[in-house]
């Protein structure tokens, strides 16, 4: 077994090991979820953080991890004889993101169920994970079955495996630990909220800070056991101080002074439901045992807001998280001094501190006030003001809307998600196959109906079915998939002159929540001047697109084509990365073409490569006035696509949209 980073070696990054620690003092609290770019030591830390956790005593044989003291009395294992019981380090166990549900939740034989009738059972990684840390890098690229298991095993603190009337179901209480780069995309919602803590990393900016962080890996490297060994000294001291901690929390007094500064602070920045004052007021007390206090101060409450409450904050996926420290000073003044074992302390003390490799600063929390990142400032009632030749600055986006569902036609095979039809492996059961591999959903009917017709043959005596292996059948069942929504704007001069630009920016982002909720790779390509760019390659950084739109400047001619031949190229190389990924093309535009010869017969030919390639295609027709030339609709049908205009694509407009949608492309 290879030799982990040592914790305290890490450089920096105090916010994320305060949180890991907290969380080693209080799994209570509900684990951390750590946002941040590529190279920051997230997995570092984290790995590192199982060395530091006290042994866990369980009952000898158990796969279950059962406590002796208080053992699972529906246990597959059990019942648990008194007194059969050892020690073992706490488990960190890795959930990789391409994991298969019974890897998770674990496997049933199938096979001997039907015919034994006996429950012969597998764990997973849920089983594994009771009562240590779950850790899952990338977690925002969890696919969603996954996730639904997750959210299932958190919330009740157990895990059922279902498979056709047959079921285990085993306790599963684990501390979740998160890593992510937000460009790759952000967590859905009912997730996000499941992680106690937040915490936003970055690299350091100081070139001795950087020295050493290089300095230690090398060291790190050339010799990982010799490195570890001298900092155990360290690690042993950190080890100690959170076996005290624990055993100071259950005295930590939580007054109702600080009790009050919660609530009010949650109230004041408007966190959903009352998750949030449950996570502040354990993040507080566990604040307080690990600075060897037994008393929470108004320090510790505000330390437990800027870990408990930015990522709660965001009212819409497109929000920065983060609070407004200002606030949150002034809400704890307003409700401070209730009570006298919330002391007097400065409420501006950045903390308890004491942590291993100095004191963290709330001040780095990022975000500001948690509202939508700030817009570029545009002229009266939103028109952009010139800033150069041909060219005006960015437009202020009109408030977004509830989109028109947009789907690919057919049945695809792609990655699950929640917009085109698809076989997948959750979803309404359709029919039955012989399994390739190992089977994972029976069709039990069409399982009898093969062992049926061979009872006599195989001597069967008894009520019970002799079922072999090639009588058993795989369930094949419909779902939704993701798709790579690519989005081909028009920047030129002939829309932001007509005043639509914010309108059409408006547009564009409400189909880009629209790709967020449904869990699509989106990419963007604008045209203008004399040339096309790839704003944005295809990601599942639905933030960063609506970020790009935002800044998008406009201005000079309509290269139509060249908008619609990069798009085809970045759909060629697309498909080389992800095959299984089908792709719906918004062309988003007035249907002109100007620049350079026969603009208009080369934006023809350009169209006819997605028809004759069958991409799905919509194009927004942003066409207004009194007079209507009706050139968004010819390039769809160009396109072998359908033509909508802006007011079409609300989702209370129009109710034959999609279906036309779908013939169109057919």
């Amino acid at each position: 077994m290879s030799t982990p980073f040592p914790f305290t070696a890490v450089v920096g990054q105090d916010d994320l090991r305060l949180a890991l620690l907290l969380n080693a003092v209080s799994p209570a609290v509900g684990g951390v979820l750590v946002r941040g770019e590529k190279g920051t030591a997230k997995s570092t830390a984290v790995r590192a953080l199982s060395a530091l956790l006290p042994e866990v005593d369980v009952v000898s044989g158990c796969r279950f991890s059962c406590d002796p003291g208080s053992p699972d009395p529906a246990c597959p294992d059990g019942p648990h004889a008194p007194g059969a019981s050892g020690s073992r380090p706490a488990r960190m166990v890795e959930l990789p993101v391409g994991a298969s549900e019974d890897r998770l939740v674990g496997a049933l034989d199938i096979e001997r169920a039907l015919s034994e009738g006996v429950k012969a059972f597998e764990p997973g990684l849920l089983a594994d994970a009771h009562r240590g840390i779950l850790y899952v890098d990338e977690v925002n690229l969890l696919h969603d079955h996954l996730v639904d298991l997750l959210l299932d095993a958190a919330a009740m603190g157990a895990s059922y495996v279902e498979r056709e009337g047959v079921s285990v179901r085993h306790a599963s209480r684990f501390l979740l630990v998160g890593t992510m780069n937000p460009e790759e995309g952000e967590l859905r919602p009912q997730l996000l909220d499941r992680f106690g803590l937040t915490v936003e990393v970055a690299a350091s900016r100081e070139p001795d800070q950087r020295v050493e962080v290089v300095r230690r890996r090398l060291a790190y490297d050339d010799d990982p056991a010799g490195f570890a060994a001298r900092w155990a000294g360290e690690e042993a001291a950190v080890r100690q101080r959170v076996v005290a901690a624990r055993a100071l929390l259950p005295s930590v007094r939580l007054g109702d002074g600080a009790l009050r500064q919660i609530a009010a602070t949650c109230a004041a920045f408007e966190v959903d439901g009352m998750r949030a004052d449950i996570v502040m007021a354990r993040t507080a007390t566990a604040l307080a045992a690990w600075a060897g206090r037994s008393d929470v101060l108004a320090e510790d409450v505000r330390q437990a807001a800027l870990l408990a409450l930015p990522h709660r904050r965001r009212r819409n996926p497109f929000d920065a998280p983060g609070l407004d420290e200002d606030k949150l000073d002034e809400t704890l003044e307003e409700f401070g001094g209730q009570d006298p074992g919330d002391g007097d302390d400065d409420p501006d003390d950045p903390g308890p501190g004491g942590g291993p490799g100095g004191q963290p600063e709330p001040g780095d929390a990022p975000g500001g006030d948690g509202d939508t990142a700030a817009r570029p400032e545009a002229g009266e009632a939103g028109e952009p003001r010139p800033s150069g030749a041909g060219e005006q600055s960015p437009v202020r986006a009109a408030e977004p809307f509830r989109a028109k569902v947009l789907s690919v036609p057919g049945l695809g095979e792609g990655a699950a998600g929640r917009r085109s039809r698809a076989r997948t492996e959750h979803g309404r059961t359709t029919g039955a196959r012989r399994p390739r591999g190992a089977l994972t959903k029976l069709h039990l009917a069409a399982t009898v109906r093969a062992a049926a017709p061979h009872q006599r043959a195989r001597g069967r005596s008894g009520p019970g079915l002799v079922v072999r292996r090639d009588d058993l059948r795989q369930a094949t069942r419909e779902g939704r998939e993701g798709n790579l929504v690519l989005f081909v704007v028009d920047a030129s001069g002939s829309m932001a002159a007509r005043r639509r630009m914010g309108a059409v920016k408006g547009a564009v982002l409400s189909l880009l929540l629209d790709a967020y909720q449904r869990r699509d790779k989106v990419g963007l390509v604008t045209f203008r001047g004399s040339a096309a760019d790839v704003a944005l390659p295809p990601t599942s950084s639905v933030d960063a697109a609506a970020a790009r739109l935002e800044s998008l400047p406009t201005g000079g001619r309509t290269p139509l084509a060249a908008g619609l031949l990069r798009a085809h190229e970045v759909l060629r190389v697309e498909r080389l990365r992800d095959p299984a990924r089908r792709a719906l093309v918004v062309v988003v535009t007035d249907g002109r073409a100007t620049g350079g010869p026969e603009p208009v017969a080369l934006a023809s030919r350009a169209a006819r490569l997605f028809a004759a390639e069958q991409v799905a295609s919509v194009v927004v027709d942003c066409e207004s006035g009194p007079v209507r030339l009706g050139l968004a609709g010819r390039l769809a049908d160009e396109l072998g696509g359908t033509a909508v205009t802006l007011d079409e694509l609300r989702a209370d407009s129009i109710a034959g949209l999609v279906k036309d949608v779908q013939r169109r492309a057919a």
